[in-house]
C-alpha cells in the first residue's frame, strides 16, 4: 500500500481538479460553445436570439453539417462564421472594431474551449454551393465578424469598412420603410464594421449621427442576402436594448416562411458521432473522470481490507482430509526421499522467480542467482535444504524439512520474520 499512496494521491488531485472544473462548466451554462452560436448563453452567444425566434413562432433549426448540400433547405443565417481566403485590404483596418481594452488583436472571431483547436471556415466549394442557392431563390442571412473582406462579400459586391474603436455604442434607424424593420424606431449595438453598397442593395439599417449603413438586402439572382455588419446585435446582451429584438424577428420573418436553419457546422459543431466531437462540444472531464476512477478503482483493488477470510468448511475439511490422507501414503510406504523432493522442487521453483530464473532452474543456479541479488539468506537456505533433502531417511526428519522450507518461504518478503528465526531453524554448514 505504500507504493501505491503517491499514486492515489495524485489520482485524488485529478478528481478534485476535474470535478471542480465540471462544476464550473455546469454553473456556465453553454460556455463550452463558440463566440455567437445558438448553444452559448454567454453575453456573447446567441441563444437569446435562438429562443426569442423559436418563442415567437417562427419555425428554426440548428444546421449540424456542412454546405455541401443545400436541397430543400430553408433561409440560412450565418452568425460570425468565417470565410476561406478572407483578408484585409487596408493596413489601416487590420485592428478588431471592438474596446480598446478587450485585448483583440487581429480579426480572429474570439474562440472558446475546444474550438480553439478545430472550427472549419466557409471553403470555397461551400461558398459557392451558397452562392449558387442563393441565385436560384434562397435567401441568406449573413453577419460577418470584423472588418476583413471575403469572396463572399466580393461576390456579392458588398465593402466592409472599419468603425472607429473609440464610438460608443451606435443608434441606427431605418432610412426607409421596409418589412426587415416593421414596428423598428431605432436599434442601439456596437458597430465592427459600415457596408459599401452596390446600387440595387436595399439599405435596412444605418448609423443615424453618421449616415453610414450597417445592414442592408442584397439581391443576388433571385435570392436575397440580408448582410450586418453588427455583430453584437446578435449577442445575447443586446437583445433587451431597445428595439433590437423587434428588429430580428422582423428580420428573420421578411426573409421567408423558414423554417430558418441556424448554421453551428462552422462553430465547431458537427453531426459526426465521435470522441473529438463529443470532447470539443462537451469536454473531456467526462472521459478524464471515467478514466481516474477506473485507475482508483484498480489502485484499491490491489489492497486487502481486513483479516482475511476463512474458506468455507466444506473447502477446508476437504483439504485437510486429501493432505491426511496424501502423508499416510508416504508414510506408510516410507516414500522420504520422495517426498523431500517434492518439498525442495516446490520451493527452487517459488524462489526461482525471484532470481529472475525459470521456475525449471537447478537449485544451484537459483542460489547464485538468489545471491548476486543480495538475497543471501535465501540463497544458503535453499542449500541447506537441498543438502539436508538429501539424506532423510525418518519421518521426524521429514517434518523438520518441511518446516525449514516454510520458514524460507517466509522470509521471501520483508514482512516475514527478522533473519534471525531463519538462522535459528537452519543448521550451520560443516
Amino acid at each position: 500500500m505504500r507504493d501505491r499512496f503517491p499514486l492515489l494521491v495524485v489520482g485524488g488531485l485529478l478528481v478534485t481538479a476535474v470535478m471542480g472544473s465540471w462544476l464550473v462548466r455546469g454553473a456556465a451554462r453553454g460556455g463550452f460553445a463558440d463566440t455567437l452560436s445558438t448553444w452559448r448563453a454567454q453575453p456573447d452567444g446567441a441563444r437569446g436570439l435562438y429562443l426569442l425566434a423559436e418563442e415567437s413562432g417562427l419555425p428554426v433549426t440548428r444546421r449540424t453539417a456542412d454546405l455541401q448540400i443545400l436541397q430543400d433547405t430553408g433561409p440560412l443565417v450565418l452568425l460570425a462564421v468565417e470565410v476561406e481566403g478572407a483578408l484585409e485590404e487596408d493596413p489601416d483596418q487590420t485592428a478588431l472594431a471592438s474596446e480598446k481594452d478587450s485585448q483583440q488583436e487581429d480579426e480572429d472571431v474570439p474562440r472558446h474551449g475546444f474550438n480553439r483547436l478545430h472550427v472549419p471556415p466557409l471553403s470555397d466549394t461551400e461558398t459557392e454551393k451558397l452562392l449558387d442557392h442563393v441565385r436560384a431563390g434562397g435567401n441568406l442571412l449573413y453577419v460577418p465578424w470584423g472588418s476583413r473582406e471575403n469572396p463572399l462579400l466580393d461576390k456579392l459586391g458588398v465593402k466592409l469598412i472599419k468603425a472607429d474603436t473609440s464610438l460608443p455604442m451606435r443608434t441606427l434607424v431605418a432610412p426607409l420603410s421596409s418589412p426587415y424593420t416593421l414596428g423598428v424606431e431605432r436599434v442601439e449595438a456596437k458597430v465592427q464594421a459600415y457596408l459599401e453598397l452596390p446600387a440595387d442593395a436595399v439599405p435596412v439599417l444605418k448609423d443615424e449621427p453618421l449616415g453610414m449603413m450597417v445592414a442592408a438586402v442584397v439581391p443576388y439572382g433571385v435570392g436575397k442576402v440580408l448582410v450586418v455588419g453588427a455583430p453584437e446585435l446578435a449577442m445575447n446582451e443586446a437583445l433587451g436594448r431597445a428595439d433590437n429584438a423587434r428588429f430580428w424577428l422582423s428580420a428573420l420573418s421578411a426573409l421567408g416562411p423558414g423554417p430558418f436553419e441556424f448554421d453551428e457546422h462552422h462553430h465547431g459543431f458537427t453531426n459526426e458521432r465521435s470522441v473529438v466531437d463529443f470532447a470539443r462540444r462537451y469536454g473531456l472531464h467526462f472521459a478524464v473522470a471515467q478514466l481516474l476512477l477506473g485507475l482508483c478503482l484498480w489502485a484499491v483493488a490491489l489492497k486487502r481490507f481486513g483479516q482475511p477470510r476463512p474458506p468455507p468448511e466444506s473447502t477446508r475439511v476437504g483439504a485437510t482430509d486429501a493432505l491426511f490422507a496424501m502423508s499416510r501414503l508416504y508414510r506408510e510406504g516410507r516414500h522420504y526421499g520422495f517426498a523431500a523432493g517434492l518439498i525442495t522442487r516446490g520451493l527452487t521453483q517459488e524462489l526461482a522467480l525471484h532470481a529472475g530464473l525459470p521456475a525449471h532452474a537447478p537449485a544451484q543456479q537459483v542460489a547464485e542467482g538468489l545471491a548476486a541479488r543480495g538475497r543471501e539468506d535465501l540463497a544458503n537456505g535453499l542449500r541447506a535444504v537441498v543438502r539436508n533433502a538429501e539424506a532423510i531417511s525418518a519421518e521426524k526428519e521429514l517434518q523438520q524439512l518441511a518446516t525449514r522450507a516454510a520458514t524460507l518461504r517466509q522470509r521471501i518478503h520483508p514482512s516475514g520474520p527478522p533473519a534471525r528465526a531463519l538462522a535459528a531453524s537452519t543448521p550451520e554448514e560443516p
